[in-house]
């Protein structure tokens, strides 16, 4: 089957990786009962594949299937759409099969951790014409959509610059639980690459096209990892804008992660998710010489989260990707914009070893 005819069909799944993400999917389709359905899971290990299928099998009332040969499921015409949930450095394996079996495809955050890689799943995107989307489930944010929503209105006049900050901790515990994990070869890279992509993709499209990096990155808190546990970079982008990138899963005991973002008519500050500043005005903003902090907060309770806002990113986006298929339209994230934070990320890796600024090129083709 390709795409649903209408909206009573679901979307049936096949998720590819039985890891902790593949349980934020699997959690994620099951809460959307009325547009998708997850028929399989596959992974190399069957016992764990038998274990989320059951698990989410048991929740639902449904029998899901477990398999270990992508091929195979990829064969089957009861599968619609596939979520890669495999470790960073496969990403581009299991999409671009998926793709060229007909299938739409879910990308776990980051796209791939080459630009190669990413370039083979645009490819195989374009002949496939098939619906791809990457993971970047804060897009989905209340907090996020009104600020970038003030952005495009020019409500914060011209946005001069941004700070995108992941300050986490993992511990050693976190890095000695898989054999990929912390190495090039499959992380890709360290805290910038698996953690602080997510604020770094928020920085992207509220800022526009980045155009140069410089960075420093250095491993200060962990052992037995190839990668950077700490890093920081300016980012200049083609707007003119000025951005600061931090990434750690070196703050214990884990504090935030926020984006502040600053214009010459208003600014805002998201933290852990929730708008906690917001400041805007429609038009010209009264002058203001040296107030010290005499702004008004225009945050309002309906930006406030409860308990049970939060958490819902991936729903939010795969319900977003559902409805692209069925309606015919680009999913809110794609390909394209994923290899750009990807492209910030290598950047950062290229400068940092380098000791010099890195130029983004974009897309070549």
């Amino acid at each position: 089957m390709s795409a649903p005819d209408d909206r009573t069909q679901k979307l049936r799944f096949a998720l590819v990786g039985a890891g902790a993400i593949g349980e934020t999917h699997a959690r994620a389709l099951a809460d959307l009962p009325d547009v998708a359905e997850l028929v399989t899971v596959v992974d190399t290990d069957p016992a764990r594949a038998r274990a989320l299928a059951t698990r989410y099998g048991a929740a639902s009332g449904m029998e899901i299937g477990a398999a270990t040969d992508l091929a195979a499921v990829l064969r089957r015409d009861d599968i619609d759409a596939v979520t890669i949930c495999t470790p960073s450095g496969a990403h581009a394996d299991g999409a671009v099969a998926a793709l060229d079996a007909g299938k739409h495809v879910v990308v776990e955050k980051p796209i791939d951790i080459t630009l190669p890689a990413a370039d083979r799943i645009i490819d195989a995107e374009k002949r496939s014409g098939k619906t791809v989307t990457v993971i970047s489930q804060h897009r989905f944010d209340r907090s996020t959509e009104k600020v970038q929503q003030a952005v495009r209105d020019g409500h914060l006049g011209t946005v001069t610059s941004a700070i995108a900050s992941h300050a986490w901790w993992r511990g050693q515990s976190y890095y000695d639980s898989g054999d990929w994990r912390g190495t090039w070869a499959l992380d890709g890279g360290g805290a910038v690459m698996n953690q602080t992509v997510h604020t770094i993709n928020l920085m992207i499209t509220t800022l526009g096209t980045p155009v140069e990096v410089f960075a420093y990155t250095a491993r200060l808190a962990h052992e037995r990892i190839e990668v950077e546990d700490t890093a920081v970079a300016v980012v200049k982008f083609a707007s003119g804008a000025l951005g600061v990138i931090h990434g750690t899963t070196a703050a214990y005991p884990g504090l935030d992660a926020s984006l502040r973002v600053f214009g010459s008519t208003g600014s805002a500050v998201i933290t852990d998710d929730e708008l906690v500043f917001f400041h805007a005005n429609v038009g010209d903003a009264p002058e203001i010489g040296m107030p010290g902090r005499t702004a008004e907060n225009q945050v309002t309770d309906d930006d406030t989260l409860g308990p049970d806002d939060r958490g819902l990113g991936h729903r939010r986006q795969l319900a977003d990707f559902i409805d692209a298929i069925t309606t015919g339209r680009p999913p809110r994230v794609g390909t394209a914009e994923a290899r750009t934070a990807l492209s910030v990320i290598l950047a950062m890796y290229e400068s940092a070893a380098s000791g010099r600024p890195v130029t983004l090129e974009g897309d070549p083709r």
